[in-house]
């Protein structure tokens, strides 16, 4: 009776060293048993794996697609067999996701120590502020913020953010604090990806459209405008909570700021999470929260 697991580590193998030589001797096995156990397998697919030639062996797009996926089975059984024995640290790959800002200033550094603590996972972050298929893009979890509409994933909340509206004392010295929302209107407002800034007016949710001379992709040049006395700006905690604390910005219309935006991990349905994605989940609800 033929395994699912056959030819799972020789396909590896040779995707690993590009080669069938190298990758039998890694075995222990013969270039001809490494041969046969591969094409059993392309059989079983209906796919090929490499394209072959007499010097050199080249994974195929569908082969690329498939390591991945080959790769987190192998992890999940040796970790299996590690916890089977009560004793394993987590191991092998991790695959985060996050957008640009919040991961620079959060995620990395949790990451960092997530990999210090346990030196056989190896980590990678994707930091961009595209939504990502978690699924077909092969990520073991994602950090967002807001509503969850995918229901194939699972969220647990690791925290929350809040908007702030700001200014340097400087430019309102020059002029004028707004009252309220409509005040906005005549005042430079420093535009990031958003079109529209939130508030709560009398218990409901009110939108603005900010108009100034400045429009730009990035949070931390909005914020830097808003320290270069250049207007008004509405951003998340993390960029500009240090400098409101400090006084170099001032907090305006905070009776009007939105309720904090939950902070989620994300990660599709699986019956059994790995090992390091489980401890790496746990990790982010105590280290987001302790990091705004």
């Amino acid at each position: 009776m033929t395994s699912e697991w056959d030819g799972i580590e020789e396909f590896l193998a040779v995707y690993d060293r590009g080669r069938f030589a190298p990758a039998a001797k890694s075995l222990r096995k013969s270039p001809s048993h490494v041969s046969r156990a591969i094409s059993r397998l392309e059989a079983r697919l209906g796919e090929r794996l490499f394209q072959r030639n007499t010097r050199i062996v080249t994974p195929t797009e569908f082969a690329h697609a498939f390591a991945d996926r080959c790769r987190h089975m192998v992890e999940d059984r040796i970790e299996a067999f590690a916890l089977s024995d009560g004793q394993g640290p987590p191991r092998g790959a991790l695959n985060v996701t996050c957008s640009i800002a919040f991961g620079e200033r959060v995620i990395a550094p949790l990451i960092r120590h997530f990999v210090k603590q346990y030196p056989q996972v190896i980590a990678t972050l994707d930091l961009n502020n595209r939504v990502v298929d978690l699924v077909s893009e092969n990520y073991d979890v994602a950090i967002r913020t807001g509503h969850l509409s995918d229901s194939r994933l699972i969220g647990r909340r690791i925290g929350s953010r809040k908007l702030y509206l700001c200014a340097t004392p400087d430019y309102l010295e020059k002029h004028g604090v707004p009252s309220d929302i409509n005040d906005l209107k005549y005042h430079a407002c420093i535009q990031g990806t958003a079109d529209v800034w939130h508030f709560i007016v009398d218990d409901k949710l009110v939108d603005f459209r900010p108009k100034g001379p400045l429009r730009v992709n990035s949070g931390t040049a909005v914020a830097d405008a808003a320290l270069a006395s250049f207007g008004i700006c509405q951003l998340p905690d993390f960029y500009v909570e240090p400098y409101i604390n400090s006084g170099s910005l001032v907090s305006l219309l905070e009776t009007s700021s939105v309720p904090e935006e939950p902070i989620w991990v994300v990660y599709a349905h699986r019956q059994h999470l790995r090992l390091s994605t489980r401890l790496f989940i746990e990790m982010l609800q105590g280290g987001v929260a302790r990091n705004p």
